[in-house]
Parts: C-alpha cells; sequence; structure tokens
C-alpha cells in the first residue's frame, strides 16, 4: 500500500510518501517538505503565533494535495514537541482541522522515543543487543533504551536544537560564560534522569538519529548523504570535542557553509553540538552511531505491524 506520512516537527513540515508492505522496509516513493520553525514561531506566552498557524495550515493543505497525487490510501498525520508544548495547541489542531480535513495527533515525547527507537531496533536487527537511542529534535531531546523493540525506558526533555536557539542565541555569539551556563543546564537536564538508562547497564549499541545528529556527524567527517544510507556512519566524541571550540566562534553564515548543514538550519548547529556532547560524556560513550531511520519509519513501522495483527 501507499501512505503518506505527515511529519509536523518544530523545525519542518515532512511529507514523506512510502510503499509499505508487511515483512519488507517501507521504500520512499517522494517527500515533499518546508522549513516551519515552529519552535520559533511561539510569543513571549508560549502560544505558536498567528503567522505560525497559517504556515502549518498552508503545508498540511499543500500535503494532502500531494499525496492525493501520488495516489496515496491513507496518510498517517501527526506533530510533536513544539504543537504539543505550546498553550494553543487545541486552537492550533481545530484551525488545522476546520480548514484542510486533516487531524493532527499530537505524540507524547514518550511515545516519540518509543517509535524511534522501534525504527532503530529494525534497521540494526536483533544482533544489535541492547540499545541506546538518542533523537535531538527541534523542541526536544528523547533518549530510549532496551534489549526489545519496545523500549524498557523512554523519555524526552524539552533542550531540542531549535528551542535551545530561539532561548539562548538569539542574540548572535554566545559568550563564554553564557556557554558554560548552557552546558551546565543541557547537562543537569539530562543527568537528570540518566539513572534510567545506566541502571541496566552500559549498552551494545549507541545511535543517535535526526538531521541534527546527521549533520553534526557529517561536520566531524562522516560519509555525506549522496553515498547513500547503507554506508556506516558515526559521530565521533573526540572529533565533536575538537571541533567545538571552533564552532562556537563561527557566525551563521560560516555554519552554513560546513558540509552537511542546510542554510535553515545552520542557527541550530550549536546548540545542537553541545546536546550531542553532553550525551556522549554523561553516558560515557566513544561515538554514536547514526541510524537512517527515525521517527517517521517508526510511525510506518507501527501501523503495518498493526494491519498485520488485524489481517
Amino acid at each position: 500500500m501507499r501512505v503518506g506520512v505527515l511529519d509536523i516537527g518544530s523545525n519542518t513540515g515532512h511529507l514523506l510518501v512510502v510503499d509499505a508492505h508487511g515483512g519488507a522496509a517501507p521504500l520512499p516513493a517522494s517527500s515533499y517538505k518546508q522549513p516551519l520553525r515552529l519552535a520559533e514561531h511561539l510569543d513571549e506566552s508560549g502560544a505558536v503565533t498567528p503567522e505560525g498557524i497559517a504556515a502549518l495550515t498552508a503545508f498540511v493543505a499543500a500535503s494532502v494535495r500531494v499525496a492525493e497525487d501520488r495516489g496515496c490510501e491513507d496518510m498517517l498525520a501527526f506533530a510533536t514537541s513544539a504543537v504539543r508544548d505550546a498553550v494553543n495547541s487545541d486552537a492550533v489542531l481545530a484551525h488545522v482541522e476546520r480548514e484542510t480535513g486533516v487531524e493532527l495527533a499530537v505524540l507524547s515525547g514518550e511515545d516519540e522515543a518509543r517509535l524511534t527507537f522501534l525504527a532503530v531496533r529494525r534497521w540494526f536487527g536483533w544482533s544489535a543487543g541492547r540499545l541506546a537511542v538518542f533523537d535531538i529534535g527541534g523542541g526536544s531531546l528523547e533518549i530510549a533504551g532496551g534489549a526489545d523493540e519496545a523500549p524498557d525506558v523512554a523519555w524526552s526533555m524539552p533542550i531540542g536544537a531549535a528551542r535551545l536557539a530561539r532561548s539562548y542565541f538569539a542574540d548572535g555569539t554566545p559568550s563564554d560564560d553564557d556557554v558554560r551556563r548552557i552546558r551546565h543546564e543541557i547537562r543537569v537536564a539530562i543527568a537528570r534522569d540518566a539513572g534510567l538508562l545506566l541502571r541496566a547497564g552500559r549498552p551494545d549499541r549507541a545511535v543517535a538519529t535526526s538531521k541534527t545528529f546527521r549533520s553534526i556527524a557529517r561536520i566531524c567527517g562522516a560519509a555525506p548523504s549522496g553515498d547513500g544510507p547503507l554506508v556506516p556512519r558515526a559521530l565521533d566524541g573526540d572529533e565533536l570535542r575538537l571541533l567545538l571550540p571552533s564552532l562556537l566562534t563561527k557566525s551563521v553564515t560560516e555554519l552554513a557553509a560546513l558540509p552537511g548543514v542546510s542554510p535553515s538550519r545552520a542557527h541550530q548547529v550549536v546548540p545542537g553540538a553541545l546536546v550531542a556532547e553532553a550525551c556522549l560524556d554523561i553516558f560515557d560513550l566513544p561515538a554514536l552511531e547514526i541510524c537512517p531511520w527515525a521517527l517517521r519509519e517508526g510511525v510506518i513501522l507501527e501501523r503495518l505491524d498493526q494491519l498485520s495483527v488485524l489481517g
């Protein structure tokens, strides 16, 4: 069956059209996306602004047309941190449904972590053993761990790259004191529940997903996306620590010129790198393997599993 997966993230709206069959990997057929930057379209009260709502509604309406043109028989539509945490979340969802007919399901942070974990497990297989999975989004960081398809532990923290960029980097390059304060706040947030993952012992494989992790890994020397998804990639901790001081001094224009960095996300590179460094340090990991599958694939795989059971 051909399925459209409409992912309203904190950074980007992304419609992924896939050919999905039970027992087979979802095969991407087409992709349509727009930078919505909802995590940065919030007013002082934490509400999505009228401009943000208009951009979101227009993107959803356009995605419906794309899905119809591509022959999708079903569309799985969901929103994550930015919509979930907005104080006017219900009004935003009602407006989108009224204008487009699409009912966006809002995933909890735990569900984001759980479904991303499922995707990583299916990508690496059972031979990967116990997994630790890290996913930096625009609004939140998700962590999950376990030895099965469902994680033993899964949780979310509001320290996504876009959220941090808006809160701490809006005025440009931070001072050394600012960086020290930001690093400490990130590490306190991660360490607060680190024992949930560490209690079961060291993972057999530590894995990262998401555009932010992929971009940082590319900056640190990982293979480019053009080499294909089957090429092994990793974010090396020593390389990241070596590069971070220079990243902290670069302008957004200079960051945008780095390999693997898109201009629309350049301002999120440094806060994302600080979160990645904290994950490596707090969990004492030498590196993080990069998985090309993440939340969208997890949503598709769970849907296929449900159809298989129902059938």
